[in-house]
């Protein structure tokens, strides 16, 4: 639903009119609107996001994050207004590519930010590649974005799968943990993520006794729990996100595991989720691209800000869609806000360096972001910062030859 063109699911007819009229007008004798005029028109940004259900906390905050940077940082997107167009994709695979056709040949954006879930965001890239239209994804870690379906046209202002979770193995392995258990949703980005945490395990001298998964967005654990305390590993490598995360940690504590197999994992894991899962999460670890107490100047002021408009903790969630809107405003800046001027909107955004909250990040030649991993613990309702796991980490984009 856009913003400024919609109001309450209908078309403005008012609007509708009045955009009529002024066509008419240079139909008889106005001038066509010159570059100058045409680039100063709204800039349509799509939003491609779960508004509702399991993933809709992450999605809201992805769509604060964006909002909250663009108007605290008016000036950088060089006279550009942006409008806005909201789907809910419900993280549902079997609907996005028609949710993204509508944003694309109904609504005519001109850039999708999107999504959460990695199988509707690989139906997203599809129609991206297929139409050539902007996209940044601002959380699905799905390799094959970046990879064999990387295009110019085509950033993440995130992560990949394998980026976040690769250090994790060398990680543990450091920490004393050799033999252990991993457990997931049975998708893309559940089973992505487990086989690099296994990549970095085995490659430092580990053993992975067995892999559990289940289908998604399940959350009958019981089962699973119950074979975890019969291997007794030394360690459980997790990845589950949003409610179903909430309900895997609480469920591992209610089965006493938390206090004999300490709990490691991707850091959505506890990323917006630690206010329902309380103590119950308190020592897990994780690897993720950003910590709660990072003490830089940008973290400070996103918190504050994101606080201060929202009455919400910033997160990850939040982060990325801030960095989202701070890649845009650098493919803006490079051309004075002639979206038009695509190769050298593409180039800019491709050459950017965000001064983000979670640190300094760049991009690789399939528009990955290389950026640090840290190393987090659970204390006091928070992901406090430990460590750097990984520095620059550069996913390998493999299979990408595109770009």
């Amino acid at each position: 639903m856009s913003d400024s063109v919609f109001s309450g699911g209908r078309l403005d007819r008012r609007r509708l009119l009045l955009g009529s009229a002024g066509l008419v007008a240079a139909g008889a004798g106005f001038r066509f609107p010159t570059p100058a005029i045409a680039q100063s028109a709204p800039l349509k940004v799509g939003f491609m996001l779960p508004y509702s259900g399991t993933f809709a906390k992450l999605g809201k905050f992805i769509d604060d994050g964006f909002r909250l940077y663009a108007e605290n940082n008016a000036g950088l997107f060089r006279g550009r207004k942006l409008e806005f167009v909201q789907v809910d994709d419900e993280s549902k695979p079997e609907t996005a590519t028609d949710n993204m056709n509508r944003l694309v040949s109904r609504e005519k954006v001109d850039l999708v930010v999107g999504t959460v879930h990695s199988g509707v965001a690989m139906a997203m890239v599809k129609v991206a590649r297929d139409t050539k239209t902007m996209l940044i994804i601002p959380n699905a870690g799905v390799n094959e974005a970046t990879g064999p379906m990387c295009a110019p046209n085509i950033f993440r202002s995130s992560f990949s799968n394998w980026q976040v979770c690769h250090p994790m193995g060398q990680v543990m392995f450091d920490e004393g943990r050799r033999r252990v258990v991993t457990i997931t949703w049975r998708y893309a980005a559940g089973t992505q993520m487990v086989e690099a945490f296994k990549e970095g395990f085995t490659k430092a001298g580990g053993q992975v006794l067995e892999d559990l998964a289940l289908p998604f967005p399940e959350v009958e654990f019981q089962a699973l729990i119950t074979r975890i305390a019969a291997l007794k590993p030394d360690a459980v490598f997790a990845f589950f996100a949003g409610g179903g995360a909430v309900k895997f940690v609480k469920d591992y504590a209610a089965a006493g595991l938390n206090r004999t197999i300490p709990l490691y994992g991707s850091g959505f894991l506890t990323d917006g989720t630690l206010q329902a899962q309380g103590a119950d999460a308190n020592g897990i670890k994780t690897t993720l691209h950003y910590a709660d107490n990072l003490d830089t100047g940008p973290n400070r002021e996103f918190l504050q800000a994101f606080k201060q408009k929202t009455g919400e903790e910033g997160d990850i969630y939040a982060v990325q869609g801030w960095d989202a809107a701070a890649l845009l405003a650098a493919g803006l800046g490079a051309t004075r806000g002639d979206w038009s001027a695509r190769d050298k909107v593409i180039a800019a955004m491709r050459a950017a360096e965000l001064a983000s909250p979670r640190g300094t990040v760049r991009f690789n030649k399939a528009g990955n972001p290389i950026q640090d991993i840290y190393l987090r613990e659970v204390r006091n309702g928070r992901n406090e910062f430990v460590s750097v796991a990984g520095r620059s980490v550069d996913d390998p984009a493999r299979g990408c030859r595109a770009v």
